[in-house]
Formats: C-alpha cells, sequence, structure tokens
C-alpha cells in the first residue's frame, strides 16, 4: 500500500498491532517446543519388565522307556469243528459271550451214533460167549488127552480157538469204546475259556466230522485274559539294547522278563503293564526289524485280538537327570530352546537336548543347569536381551522332586 502521492508504503496501526500479537505467540509456541525436547523420551516412553513365571529344573532319577506300535493277540485260539458229521440239534451259546472250558455248545443227532453202540455192545457179547465155549472145549480136551481118547493136535486147536476167541473180545470192545466216544463228541464243548464268535452252522444243518478230512467250522474261541502284544524293534534299537546288556546297564530280555507298560488308542497314559517273554532268533530281512512278544494283564476283557497299542519298554539303566514341563520348551527353526533369566533379571534364549516324558516332565540331556531359572510361563512375553520380573514358581509344574 502506498501514500496519498504514490511514493512510500505506510501500515494501518491496528495491522501493525496485530502482527506483533502474532510474532510474540509464535515465539511462545517455539520456547515451548524448545523445552519440550530438553528432556529424555526414553524415560517417558520405556514398558515395564514383562511378568513372568521361573522355576528350576527338577532333578530325580528316572529310567528311559522306548516307544513301539504293538498289535494284540490271542495267546490261546481255537477254532470248533465236529468231531463226527451229523445233523446239528441246537445250539447252545450265545453269539459273543464269556465260555468255560467243558460248556455245552452245539448238540449233533446221536441216534445213530447209540445205534452203531448198540450194535458194536451185541457184538461184544457174541465174542465173551465164543471165549467161555472155547475155554470149557480146551479144559475137556485137556482132560481127554490125558487118557489118550483125543490127540495132542485136537488140544493144541482147542487152545488156538480160545485165544482167537479172546482177540475177537477185544476187537468187540473197541468198536463199542469208540461209538461210545462218537454219541460223546455228538455233545461239542468248548475246548478252552474265552470268549466265542458267533454261531456259523444253525440247526437242522448237516455238518462234516474230522474223519471225512474237511470238518466244518462251528465257531472260534480266544482266549482273553492273559493277552499276547506283537511289536517289531529296529535294528538299531536292538543294537543299543545288546550294548547296555554287555555293559551290565540293562537285563536282557531273552533272559529277563524286562517290564512293559501299554496304552491303547486315545489313552495319554499306560494302562497295563506286562513283562517280555519271547524274541525272535533272527531279524527281518525285508523290514530290518525283530519280532518281540509281551505278555498282558488283561482282567477287565478291555483289550481284544487285532488291536493296536503303544508298546513302551525298558531302554536304560536308572540317571540322574534334569525335567521341566513341556510347556517350557520352543522351537527356534530345527533347534529346541529354552529361555533362561539371568542374574539381571534379563531373557537368554538356550539351546537344549531333550530326552523322553518322565511322569509328565521332559528330560533335558544338555544345556540346563540345576539352578537356570527357566520361564515356564509368560514365554510369549519374554524377549531375549529384554529385562523381565521374574516370579518363582509355587512348585515345579507336572512332576515331583
Amino acid at each position: 500500500m502506498t501514500g496519498p502521492d504514490g511514493s512510500e508504503p505506510f501500515v494501518k496501526k491496528h495491522d501493525f498491532v496485530q502482527m506483533r500479537h502474532y510474532a510474540i505467540a509464535g515465539l511462545l509456541t517455539a520456547a515451548f517446543v524448545l523445552a519440550g525436547c530438553g528432556q529424555p523420551t526414553s524415560q517417558a516412553s520405556a514398558p515395564p519388565p514383562a511378568p513372568v513365571t521361573v522355576a528350576q529344573p527338577v532333578k530325580r532319577t528316572v529310567t528311559d522307556w522306548d516307544e513301539f506300535t504293538g498289535r494284540f493277540e490271542a495267546v490261546e485260539e481255537v477254532q470248533v469243528r465236529p468231531r463226527v458229521g451229523g445233523f446239528v440239534n441246537s445250539v447252545e451259546f450265545q453269539d459273543g459271550a464269556i465260555v468255560r472250558q467243558g460248556d455245552l455248545l452245539y448238540v449233533i443227532d446221536p441216534r445213530p451214533f447209540e445205534a452203531v453202540a448198540e450194535q458194536a455192545d451185541g457184538q461184544l457179547s457174541d465174542a465173551r460167549a465164543r471165549v467161555e465155549l472155547a475155554k470149557r472145549e480146551l479144559d475137556r480136551g485137556l482132560n481127554l488127552v490125558q487118557t489118550s481118547a483125543v490127540s495132542e493136535q485136537v488140544v493144541d486147536q482147542r487152545r488156538q480157538a480160545l485165544q482167537a476167541a479172546h482177540a475177537a473180545v477185544t476187537q468187540a470192545e473197541g468198536v463199542l469204546k469208540a461209538a461210545r466216544l462218537n454219541i460223546e463228541f455228538t455233545h461239542v464243548t468248548a475246548p478252552l475259556t474265552g470268549r466265542v464268535s458267533r454261531h456259523l452252522v444253525s440247526p437242522g444243518n448237516l455238518v462234516q466230522g474230522s474223519d471225512t478230512g474237511t470238518s466244518t467250522l462251528l465257531t472260534s474261541i480266544v482266549a482273553l485274559d492273559p493277552i499276547y502284544v506283537y511289536f517289531d524293534m529296529d535294528e538299531a534299537t536292538f543294537i543299543k539294547y545288546s550294548k547296555l546288556w554287555f555293559e551290565g546297564k540293562r537285563p536282557s530280555s531273552r533272559d529277563t522278563a524286562n517290564p512293559v507298560q501299554v496304552s491303547l488308542a486315545g489313552e495319554t497314559k499306560p494302562s497295563h503293564e506286562g513283562t517280555i517273554n519271547f524274541l525272535d532268533n533272527r531279524l527281518d530281512v525285508s523290514t530290518g526289524t525283530l519280532r518281540s512278544r509281551a505278555v498282558i494283564k488283561n482282567t477287565d476283557l478291555s483289550i481284544l485280538p487285532g488291536q493296536f497299542g503303544r508298546v513302551r519298554l525298558i531302554g536304560s539303566a536308572p540317571y540322574e537327570a534334569l525335567l521341566i514341563p513341556d510347556v517350557a520348551i520352543a522351537t527356534d527353526q530345527s533347534r529346541k530352546i529354552v529361555f533362561v533369566v539371568k542374574p539381571d533379571d534379563t531373557v537368554e534364549a538356550r539351546p537344549v537336548v531333550l530326552g523322553p516324558l518322565d511322569e509328565g516332565l521332559r528330560v533335558i540331556r544338555e544345556g540346563l543347569k540345576a539352578d537356570d531359572r527357566v520361564i515356564v510361563n509368560g514365554i510369549q512375553r519374554a524377549r531375549v536381551g529384554a529385562k523381565v520380573a521374574p516370579q518363582t514358581a509355587q512348585a515345579p509344574a507336572g512332576g515331583k522332586s
């Protein structure tokens, strides 16, 4: 803006006052900013140490167990077949029931065999009568030969006739015994105690006996208590056990009934116990495994042949070990690590070598010391190198000291 003569600019009085107010406000704002920059930002924004729970490793004597997949099989199993043929009169058991040794299962029509037995009994009576006759004739001949009424030849013939009559009696007794056995065999009984399968032949059907060579299958029975579990041991494990045996650290399963523990499908801990009672005499060349067998108590009859189970076999001598809960173990690519709180309350990642589980705790073979403080709760809040606020756990989680 110029003056009236157009020569010099001028500012109105109120505009000058307003500009002065703006300048003062700017200076005050700059002063506040500079004052704020004078304080350290780290003290104002630093987060507090993360709270975590720590515990020292549990130290106790443990024994390693190796696990295998096994299949259960019956200690005794029998296919029930008739010894004699004929028509089935009745089925005397309930399908799938527990039967005792000697229980009646099937009845085959016994009448044809009873008729044969009666015939054999008559033949035996006839043979015995012939013996009596031959004996009297021989006695007479012996008396007459003294007066030369008969010759020695006649006496010998009568003596031979008596021997033949005795032989006929023995033969007739055998025929009668066989006939009576056949009558007994018409009642098919359970040869062992166990669980019976379903009946495969209904009343009215004709079955073939064992004398034909193709006897009819009636049903089957399996013994349930005790029960076998078969499993295959790999070659490396077998060599490890052999080495422990040579060093005197573990008894051989061939000489000692080493204990086993078995867990069924869906179980997290073993529910049955048993002992090793068989190792095969060679490794399978196609799989490189050794067939092994344990006998398991099955008093509740909860295990059936054909089921799968996990078999735990003692795999080492007792030794002192450090154990921690599995939840304290993290994975760093291919390594297993735990987070340890150092004396200055900072976090350190420690690589470890894991062992098996023992009563809910994981054995740590390498990487920890007994006095280390391991983070067992709050791992997600721990940062390597950062400070934490450790709190000691009330008791070691998952096990006993």
